[in-house]
């Protein structure tokens, strides 16, 4: 079956080339077409609307970073809330915070502390289908589920480890935790209790579901990318990623790819339908701690203990910008709905204490 496979528009809009599915190209003359067809015409302003909104690129030099103080010591993970209003860090200090962000806003930032762990908050995530219910992961072994607007935790459910890492399914219903013996605990959000349990005979790092929740997906220390059927976990797939350990994960929000950091200091883009690596970003020289993806999936940041953060093109993989950062960093995440991103490291202050500081870049004004 012959198909068009790729068009691109002459300077003076009246002809497209396009690809075919067998080798050759063949030329439409739309300055006949756009007379006749009225509806013709209005596809072919859509698509020079979408070109142009294309060839538009952030102007990240004229972006600036904004501090957010609280924390008593260092912050260890950023998380924004799914509609993009709120974003929570989780501590040392034992406490999780949340923050009201004004995307286009300058007010005074308000923020309330969720505290009842007796560890470290070392990793949080937000529901993905409610913009107020959020789950933290600690060293204490417990898994916290707040709602933030009592700002009093509704569920705990005490697990077997010191928790580090912890991701929601996209559509909600089931929350992972991964812990520092490398157990997995899958448990049901509604009654907060496991339904799976895990343990790996190798180093387990960051996990993650793709979008549709059907597949999950483990970092190891051995450098590969465990793919798990789900709700089996059934092995599917083992993907020798980096000839270093694999340290976080992150799932384009367009579904088409993830991306593994790695401490070979590498960042690989992998085609999710393929499982095939399409592409490396090697702007940093240190072992990757945290990436994450924009909403549009066109950018990718990446951070490690180089002192700044890399932002890099998806598609042809060049870096756009750095942020400068005066410490390692310990987690990024970029808004789902603007080009925020937030960031979080091991700043201190001149003391050498921790400064308990995250920031957050894209603003037009500092």
């Amino acid at each position: 079956m012959d198909f068009i496979r790729s068009c691109n528009l002459i300077q003076d809009f009246s002809v497209i080339p396009s690809g075919h599915s067998h080798t050759d190209f063949s030329q439409f003359d739309f300055s006949k077409t756009r007379e006749q067809s009225p509806k013709i015409d209005s596809t072919l302003q859509q698509f020079l609307k979408g070109n142009q909104a294309m060839a538009e690129t952030i102007p990240f030099k004229n972006l600036h970073s904004r501090e957010y103080q609280g924390h008593k010591k260092k912050v260890h993970s950023v998380a924004w809330n799914c509609i993009g209003t709120k974003l929570a860090s989780g501590s040392v200090d034992q406490t999780a915070r949340v923050w009201h962000i004004e995307p286009h806003g300058h007010s005074k930032v308000k923020d309330l502390e969720l505290k009842g762990h007796t560890d470290s908050v070392d990793q949080l995530c937000w529901d993905p289908k409610h913009a107020d219910l959020i789950a933290t992961a600690s060293g204490d072994k417990t898994v916290r589920l707040w709602d933030v607007r009592s700002g009093k935790c509704s569920q705990q459910a005490e697990l077997s480890g010191e928790n580090i890492n912890i991701t929601y399914k996209p559509d909600g219903t089931h929350v992972a935790v991964g812990n520092r013996d490398d157990e997995l605990t899958i448990l049901d959000v509604r009654k907060f209790k496991p339904i799976h349990k895990r343990k790996f005979n190798y180093e387990v790092n960051e996990i993650a579901w793709n979008m549709s929740g059907d597949m999950f997906f483990l970092t190891t220390g051995n450098g590969t990318v465990e793919v798990l059927g789900y709700p089996s976990l059934q092995a599917v797939d083992t993907l020798t990623a980096h000839t270093a350990g694999c340290y976080c994960i992150a799932i384009d929000p367009l579904g088409r790819y993830f991306a593994v950091g790695s401490a070979d200091s590498l960042v690989s883009l992998w085609d999710i339908s393929e499982m095939l690596c399409v592409r490396t970003f090697t702007k940093l020289e240190w072992p990757v701690r945290t990436i994450s993806f924009n909403h549009t999936g066109e950018y990718i940041a990446s951070a490690s203990e180089d002192l700044f953060i890399d932002i890099s093109n998806v598609e042809s993989g060049r870096s756009v910008h750095q942020i400068p950062c005066r410490a390692a960093m310990n987690s990024v995440e970029w808004n789902p709905k603007y080009n925020l991103l937030a960031y979080a490291g091991d700043d201190k202050n001149k003391y050498q204490a921790d400064e308990g500081v995250f920031r957050i870049f894209g603003f037009e004004s500092t």
